[in-house]
Formats: C-alpha cells, structure tokens, sequence
C-alpha cells in the first residue's frame, strides 16, 4: 500500500481507496484530469470512482452550467470530459503522498500561504471555527461573519470567503435560495474531504 492510498484508506474502502490514490496521483501534476486519463490511470472505466470523488469533493468537473459553483458542476463521465482538484485537495493529496497521512490542517496553512493571506496563521482557526459551525455541511454566511469579527478579521470577511472559495475550503450552495432568504444570509458548502476523522451531520 502507498502512501497515498493509506491516506485515503483512513475513510475510504479498501479498493476505492487505492483506485481514488490512483486518479489523484494521474492528476495531482497539473490538478486536471481527463476521462480518458482517468480510464488509463485505473485501467478500467472511471465513472464509479470519479462519482466517490465529487461526491467528497477530491474532484470536481471543470464543466459547469452557470457559476461554477460545485454544486452547479455537471459530472459527465465521458470522453472530453476534464475534472480538477480544488487547491486545498491538491496540497491534501502531495502531503498524503509523502507523509501517509490526511493532515487538513498542513494543507490549509499551505494553501493559504501559496496566496499570500497576510493572517495566515490565524487560517488554521478560521477553518476550524466554521467547521464547527457548520449543519451537515452546510454553513451561514452570518456564522463565518461572526468568527471573522471573534479573531479580528471582521474587515476582511468578504475577502476572506472569496479565499476560502478559490482555495476550495467552501463554494455556495445554489439549491438553497429558500434558506438563504429564510436565513437572510448566504450559505456555503464546506468541503467534506477536510472534515475525515469528524463527525459529518
């Protein structure tokens, strides 16, 4: 077993983790996979396997029908298809691959630092705050408003989350318009690949 693949074994199956070690490591190089490179990559049909990663968030298709927000991202497991990492799930995946572990917190410092957040060592707790904070997987806007203001970062909330999107920790969740105006607030959809080894409702 690889390093990788005893990463992922830590919450995935036996097979579909050293299936998934493989996918990420054919697109760890660039952060794009083809379907026909994912078909190479397993040596059989990819969809079963491509459906667990979007399912976890590991991978998301590049096509998108409006935002591209992962929920509005249509997996068409098809040849033409292409699927990205988001970048926090890249730095996951090159730690795992080297360590044999599932260290969330490494790569959330890692991401941020490969932006340049000037707060980065207040990064950690700020994902894990709103971690906490979160319904299932979902989380409010007004909640990661009101941990910004608690670690004196409230000047920066709107930047902060358009962050915490490009790096793949959150993105909105579309299908909640009635929640968002019962809520009167955004939602976003934590990335679940950072919450292994926690309870997930």
């Amino acid at each position: 077993m690889d390093k990788l693949e005893k990463a992922l074994s830590n919450f995935l199956e036996t097979e579909d983790a050293r299936n998934m070690a493989l996918l990420l490591s054919a697109a760890m190089k660039s952060g794009i996979l083809s379907y026909d490179e994912a078909k190479t990559a397993l040596s059989e049909e990819p969809e079963d396997i491509l459906i667990l990663g979007y399912g976890w968030r590991l991978i998301v298709p590049v096509r998108a029908t409006k935002s591209g927000d992962w929920e509005d991202r249509m997996l068409i497991p098809q040849s033409g298809e292409k699927y990205q990492m988001p970048n926090v799930v890249r730095h996951l995946v090159e730690n795992a691959s080297k360590t044999g572990s599932w260290e969330q917190e490494k790569a959330i410092f890692d991401v941020f630092r490969s932006i340049g957040e000037p707060d980065l060592d207040k990064m950690p707790i700020l994902v894990e705050r709103i971690a906490s904070e979160r319904k299932g997987h979902r989380v409010y806007g007004v909640r990661i408003k009101k941990i910004c203001r608690e670690l004196g970062l409230v000047e920066r909330v709107d930047a902060l989350v358009s962050e915490l999107k490009a790096c793949g920790i959150l993105s909105h969740k579309l299908s909640s318009t009635t929640d968002v105006a019962r809520a009167g607030s955004p939602i976003y959809e934590f990335n679940p690949s950072l919450l292994v080894g926690e309870a997930t409702n």
